[in-house]
């Protein structure tokens, strides 16, 4: 039987319609949390929901309105009272190089990516506070610690979301608030299955351990930042990629 750690904890995971969001809202929901899973596909939001039972509220938003995140930390507060741990996990990306990159190519990414993140993290903490107990949890990525062509907006907002969960890290310990990344490299997902073999095999050869990453693996790591085992790490980004890239 499950140990249910995080019974009575709540959890608002962005970006839940997703491979790696779903499955970490499918990984807290069995340790015992009660769930706020977000996002723009309505009805993956309310599959996924329908899948997790009474004790998870879905709610639509666009985190690229300010309105919509204020909406949805009420909405968040009304239904369960307080957010413990707060996933942010929701992402997109509008590749282009450097040079011939739009305005709303670049303001698009960083607005969900970035923006997004201190927004829910800055109304987040304030319950946490009052609980003396708080997770926060970024979904960063390789491409904020390496870079890559194409990807100027996209690397930025991911790198942006490390130092930006060092500095709640650094502001809140005191108050029991932990904050911490994680980096995925190459993860299963529809997008990486619509690759050819062709590039698959190309991925391949720059992953050590001879395969891609799956979802779970993300989803684990997200419970065991969870967990009281972990609450003497903070301002850390935890790099799971199969030795792709090793910082």
């Amino acid at each position: 039987m499950t140990n249910l750690i995080l019974k009575n904890k709540t959890a608002l995971i962005t970006g839940a319609s997703g491979a790696i969001g779903s499955s970490i809202a499918k990984k807290l929901s069995s340790l015992g949390a009660n769930l706020v899973i977000t996002g723009t596909n309505k009805k993956k939001i309310d599959d996924l929901k329908k899948k997790l039972g009474p004790n998870c509220e879905g709610l639509i938003a666009d985190l690229s309105k300010t309105e919509d995140i204020q909406n949805l930390y009420n909405q968040s507060i009304k239904k369960f009272k307080s957010i413990d741990i707060l996933v942010n996990n929701a992402g997109i990306n509008k590749d282009s190089l450097s040079i011939r990159m739009s305005k709303n190519e670049w303001d698009e990414v960083i607005n969900i990516n970035l923006s997004s993140a201190f927004k829910l993290s800055q109304l987040s903490i304030k319950s946490m506070i009052k609980k003396k107990w708080g997770r926060i949890i970024g979904i960063s990525s390789i491409i904020g610690i390496g870079g890559n062509i194409g990807q100027s907006n996209y690397a930025a907002s991911k790198a942006g979301m490390i130092a930006l969960h060092k500095s709640l890290a650094l502001e809140f310990a005191s108050r029991g608030v932990t904050a911490n990344c994680i980096a995925p490299g190459f993860i299963e997902s529809p997008m990486t299955e619509a690759l050819s073999d062709e590039q698959k095999e190309m991925m391949l050869k720059k992953i050590p351990v001879g395969s891609v990453g799956k979802p779970e693996d993300i989803a684990n790591c997200v419970a065991f930042l969870t967990d009281e085992k972990a609450s003497f790490i903070t301002g850390s980004t935890i790099n799971i990629n199969g030795g792709m890239l090793m910082v």
